[in-house]
């Protein structure tokens, strides 16, 4: 297993998406008729979401503000 920060995000996004799959499995093989108040496939769709959210989310690049550049648009300040 690789100990460093590139190393964990990897393995975090490996087993996001073995979820996802897992997830869709799960939803693709579940039985029709499929009512609006089926609290069991809502809440899948409901995980699938989350896995979604959160895969895009470490994919996302961040903008962190600093005294340099308090806004996203201004630009780099080279001295």
């Amino acid at each position: 297993m690789d100990d460093t920060f590139d190393g964990c995000i990897l393995l975090a996004k490996g087993e996001l998406r073995q979820a996802r799959r897992l997830l869709q499995t799960e939803i693709g093989s579940y039985p029709t008729p499929i009512s609006g108040c089926d609290a069991q496939f809502n809440h899948l769709i409901a995980e699938r979401q989350k896995v979604l959210d959160a895969l895009r989310c470490l994919d996302s690049i961040v903008f962190v503000p600093t005294p340099r550049t308090p806004q996203r648009d201004a630009g780099v300040e080279s001295r």
